[in-house]
């Protein structure tokens, strides 16, 4: 019997060593079709050809093949990236993904062109100056709305509800984003956080010891955490922010490939608002970074998340970059919030649903309004 058992274990892992050898040889067979097609666009289309051009394409599609999050950088694109992490950087003030063949906008940035030209989160890009975009990659269409500091755009928008396409003119900027802006709303304390850049924790820090100052602990209310139209930004920096609000307890959990290699960011150092009444602001345009903040708040029941359902973006992206000063943005995880929920494609619910009907001519904002009511309740977190 022994023996039968030592006789099949040898079989099936000779088979299963002939099964991998047989993928990967069909792999090499793919790889070697791929030079073929090479060797053959070069020698047989009809203009000459851009090589290097058609090999990041083809590189930037396989990786856009995965989702609309992964794709690849040249050494321009990469060190906007880099310029963008910062706070500073040049264009439109927009944070977009590919969504249908068209370009998706997540949220436009406070305070940028994009913005004060009308541009909304859901807003679908269908034409750049007049040339429509539907088969370009997110790359290629990104390039197009690009372009010189000081130069105009014309950008042909679709928006759910409205029944004609939307003209929108921009002029590209310099955009230099401050990451966090507050003030005093009465007895409460109001603080912006408009992108997770390098400078998200340090601003929240700032925004809460100062309105402590302004209005007085004693006096203060309680404060909001407006996260609308924050497309996200660093993962760090949205653990650190979250620590801010905490005492104790996880932020966020991130698994990989491997379901078992599990990183966890949970709170190490006490609430700065000393418990306060807390409320956090979304909407369609709260992404990423923003959703793990008011994830957690949520979860602990540490803040009240009023507005509406978040945009629904889970993954974490990594940057790997090449020899060629170039880079890959590739997913390589998805975060969890402390209840152990994937938000991925799904979002944020906020635990009172608020529709947004902000009048830009009258400026006023009636989530706003409706959490400062809610504040001076004297709301309770059950």
């Amino acid at each position: 019997m022994r023996f039968l058992i030592i006789i099949f274990v040898f079989i099936f892992t000779f088979s299963l060593s002939s099964l991998i050898a047989a993928n990967n040889q069909d792999l090499y067979k793919k790889l070697d079709i791929f030079g073929d097609v090479f060797d053959l666009i070069k020698k047989n289309y009809v203009e000459e050809i851009d090589d290097e051009k058609v090999i990041e394409y083809a590189i930037n599609g396989m990786l856009q093949s995965l989702d609309p999050h992964s794709g690849y950088m040249d050494a321009e694109i990469y060190i906007e990236m880099k310029e963008e992490t910062r706070g500073e950087f040049g264009g439109l003030g927009i944070e977009v993904t590919m969504e249908n063949g068209y370009v998706k906008v997540i949220s436009p940035i406070d305070d940028t062109p994009a913005a004060k030209a009308g541009m909304r989160p859901g807003d679908y890009i269908t034409h750049i100056d007049g040339e429509g975009i539907l088969g370009l990659s997110l790359q290629d269409a990104v390039e197009k709305l690009r372009g010189p500091v000081g130069s105009k755009i014309e950008i042909t928008v679709v928006r759910l509800g409205d029944k004609d396409p939307l003209i929108i003119t921009i002029k590209r900027a310099i955009i230099t984003v401050q990451a966090v802006k507050y003030r005093p709303e009465g007895n409460a304390g109001y603080i912006r956080l408009i992108s997770f850049s390098e400078q998200a924790d340090k601003g929240i820090k700032e925004a809460i010891k100062n309105l402590n100052k302004e209005i007085g602990i004693n006096n203060l209310s309680g404060f909001i955490l407006d996260l609308r139209s924050n497309p996200g930004g660093l993962l760090d920096q949205s653990a650190k922010v979250t620590n801010n609000f905490l005492s104790s307890g996880e932020i966020v959990s991130i698994k990989g490939k491997d379901k078992k290699d599990i990183s966890r960011f949970s709170a190490s150092r006490g609430d700065m608002t000393d418990g306060k009444p807390l409320i956090v602001l979304i909407n369609e345009g709260s992404a990423s970074a923003s959703e793990i903040v008011a994830g957690a708040l949520q979860d602990h029941k540490r803040a009240i998340v009023v507005g509406s359902q978040s945009y629904g973006k889970g993954s974490v992206q990594t940057i790997f970059p090449l020899k060629d000063s170039s880079a890959i943005r590739m997913t390589t995880a998805l975060y969890y919030t402390p209840s152990g929920d994937s938000i991925h494609e799904i979002g944020i619910s906020p635990d009172i649903e608020v529709e947004s009907l902000w009048d830009i001519e009258n400026q006023t904002d009636n989530q706003l309004e409706y959490a400062l009511n809610l504040l001076n309740q004297e709301i309770k977190i059950e």
